[in-house]
């Protein structure tokens, strides 16, 4: 397993600790590709792969269908997807990704936590040189796949040739991760749908190039930094590049 794929699980296992809190952040984003693409998930490529992704964190039907039905209501609000960074304590760099229908709120929230840490929220763009941000897909594997012929296949669309095999204990079946440029997004998912993968699931995340030491002192502050940040409704997930 590679760096991407750690640094993933690690994520994960955290997320799943705080199941409510992933099934809103999913709602949201539900509701963005329902307003941009429309309610149907055969004509909604963006919906259709953030439905995979829902039911592989175990979000129940009810939950979705009621997700979609609400984002088409008059009264929802629009959410706008905005990421903030800036360094937090001991110099860890921090990225918070959010889905806000309200930016001056959330701005305020996230740079009053940053200022109680002794952190400084930065400019958009100013550290990602630390982070690669990418896009990643989770599809299941079907029996007698060739990866190395998909991986050569779908370099036309900038994806990486690190990629991940995992046992999925809740729906007891093989899945396959690769990773890619988020502006072949769409061209990504086209091609695994076209080529009959099930379960076609798309997120976008950020992976840390440079990690930092920390020692155990300077870890319990940055998580506790990272927790006040995510009591926050719209931060959806927080990344460093703490090691």
């Amino acid at each position: 397993m590679g760096r991407a794929f750690e640094y993933r699980k690690a994520a994960k296992m955290k997320r799943w600790g705080h199941m409510a809190k992933t099934f809103t952040r999913l709602g949201k984003q539900i509701a963005i590709a329902v307003k941009a693409g429309g309610p149907e998930p055969e004509t909604n490529p963006t919906l259709r792969s953030i439905i995979a992704v829902c039911k592989r964190e175990n979000m129940p039907k009810d939950n979705i269908e009621r997700a979609i039905k609400n984002a088409m209501g008059k009264d929802q609000s629009d959410y706008k997807e905005v990421t903030y960074e800036g360094y937090g304590p001991h110099g860890i760099a921090v990225f918070v990704d959010t889905l806000t229908d309200n930016t001056t709120r959330t701005v305020a929230d996230v740079r009053s936590i940053f200022n109680k840490f002794s952190g400084n929220l930065g400019t958009t763009g100013s550290l990602s040189f630390l982070f690669d941000h990418k896009c990643v897909f989770t599809f299941k594997k079907p029996e007698g796949l060739d990866m190395d012929e998909l991986i050569l296949e779908l370099i036309d669309f900038n994806v990486d040739d690190e990629f991940d095999e995992e046992f999925n204990e809740d729906t007891n079946e093989d899945t396959i991760t690769i990773y890619g440029d988020p502006k072949s997004y769409a061209m990504i998912q086209k091609f695994l749908e076209d080529k009959g993968f099930e379960g076609v699931g798309g997120e976008f995340t950020y992976i840390p190039n440079d990690l930092k030491e920390v020692t155990d002192e300077q870890r319990e502050v940055i998580e506790k930094m990272v927790e006040r940040l995510e009591e926050f409704d719209d931060v959806q997930t927080v990344y460093t590049n703490m090691k």
